[in-house]
């Protein structure tokens, strides 16, 4: 039998193996616009754009992005609805459309399954957002998410079982959709977990007692750590511990790789390059090994961490609450008093004495206490858009301490240090916002 030529396919368009030649027009037309329209994209010269130009495409191609990845789940979930992966012996839409589109499972399955989920009408709204563009699809993803994951009763802490309004869910979508203006798939997937907290509070804190201590007792049974040398004078490992440890081994880390604690040659490899900084995180990890003093090692589990409580002692004791660590990281009840019996507490909201906060003009520089409570209150560098944790940034004066400026929370922020170089370098203005978050501009 003689093999058949495989039809070649139009010139600059994709197609995926096994796709069939044959389409309707109307199909054809509109994925021809779609082509011819991303080529004349391609052929615009960016080299002679002005910045505004090349802000406005950035802008405008990331909405297409997120129009275009909603269509795709439309299509997605029509393939899914006619069950064309039974044709190849699929085992679902997902293993179907990861053979077409050289997708890796994984990611057929997730944009399959927020296909699946704008299906449904609570949903809707969310899929209207990204289809305008409005929304970007790890957004959609996490709102998806944390809408589905609202109970459908919650127990509370006098033992009743309370009934969750189908409505409330309509609230916490539109909540999100709202925050999403502000906020990236992250930080919308930590307002996520605790939007009961906002659109339901008298059962959002019992709510989330019970998904962190479901949530603990998953990461307690699935710790796990596996070292390896290869023979060659190298040992490699993966590891995987409940959030609140890695917290506190990332804190560790980060304090021994601080560039200010090391001369300008060890910050630099072997060619001179700076050392990026997963090199000198694992360059602190074995510092922080050589440097475990053996007499400190425990015959038994112990833990050594300074824990923040944003609590009374009263609320410590209780049932329905939650403490953090002084990155931020929230934890149970049930947590925090082991934690409490085996390491140092520094009270920041706790009855009685307490560390002070505002030293006023009598002290230059930011206290321990009062970094502490600038990450709680900041979470991480105030430039918008940064993502640098507490742990990796410097506490600023708004008004500089050499000209008056007092040395406590209200004039303070956190700052990293290329956004703290900004706030210092004369050729920027920074504008401090309502909420918090200051923006650099150059200086015309």
């Amino acid at each position: 039998m003689s093999a058949v030529p495989a039809e070649r396919p139009h010139e600059g368009a994709w197609r995926a193996p096994g796709t069939q030649p044959e389409a309707s027009p109307v199909v054809s037309h509109v994925l021809s616009r779609v082509h011819a329209s991303l080529t004349e994209v391609g052929e615009v010269s960016l080299g002679g754009l002005s910045d505004a130009d090349v802000v406005r495409l950035v802008d405008q191609l990331t909405g297409v992005t997120s129009r275009l990845t909603h269509e795709l789940c439309r299509v997605v979930a029509e393939a899914d609805r006619r069950r064309l992966g039974d044709a190849t012996g699929a085992r679902d839409v997902h293993q179907w459309w990861a053979g077409r589109s050289r997708h890796t499972h994984a990611d057929a399955a997730r944009l399959s399954r927020l296909a699946r989920a704008f299906e449904d009408d609570l949903h809707a709204p969310t899929a209207r957002a990204l289809a305008a563009g409005e929304l970007r699809v790890e957004q959609a993803r996490v709102i998806v998410g944390a809408v589905d994951a609202i109970p459908a009763s919650v127990r509370t802490a006098d033992g009743i079982t309370r009934i969750i309004d189908p409505g409330v869910r309509a609230q916490a979508r539109d909540h999100l959709l709202a925050a999403a203006v502000e906020h990236d798939s992250k930080a919308l997937r930590r307002l996520g977990k605790r939007i009961l907290d906002v659109v339901a509070p008298e059962l959002g804190e019992a709510h989330e007692a019970k998904t962190l201590a479901e949530e603990e007792a998953r990461a307690d049974a699935t710790a796990d750590l596996e070292m390896n040398d290869d023979g060659n004078g190298r040992c490699h490992g993966r590891f995987t511990l409940p959030s609140h440890i890695g917290a506190m081994l990332k804190r560790h880390l980060l304090a021994l790789a601080n560039p200010a604690r090391h001369p300008e040659a060890d910050l630099r490899d072997e060619t001179g390059a700076w050392k990026p900084l997963r090199r000198r995180l694992g360059e602190a990890f074995i510092e922080y090994v050589e440097r475990y003093p053996v007499e400190a090692t425990p015959t038994t589990a112990g833990v050594n961490a300074t824990v923040v409580i944003t609590m009374t002692l009263d609320q410590l004791l209780g049932e329905h609450v939650t403490a953090l660590l002084d990155d931020g990281t929230r934890m149970s009840a049930g947590q925090a008093r082991r934690l409490a019996c085996e390491a140092g507490i520094i009270p920041v909201v706790l009855d009685g004495s307490s560390i002070p906060l505002d030293l006023g003009r009598s002290r230059r520089l930011f206290t321990k206490a009062q970094r502490i409570a600038l990450g709680l209150r900041d979470g991480g560098c105030t430039a918008r858009g940064c993502e640098t944790t507490a742990s990796g940034c410097h506490a600023h004066h708004d008004d500089p301490w050499s000209r008056g400026g007092r040395t406590d929370l209200a004039n303070g922020r956190l700052l990293c240090p290329r956004h703290h170089r900004l706030a210092h370098d004369s050729r920027y203005a920074m504008t401090v916002h309502a909420d918090n978050k200051v923006t650099f501009a150059r200086r015309t």
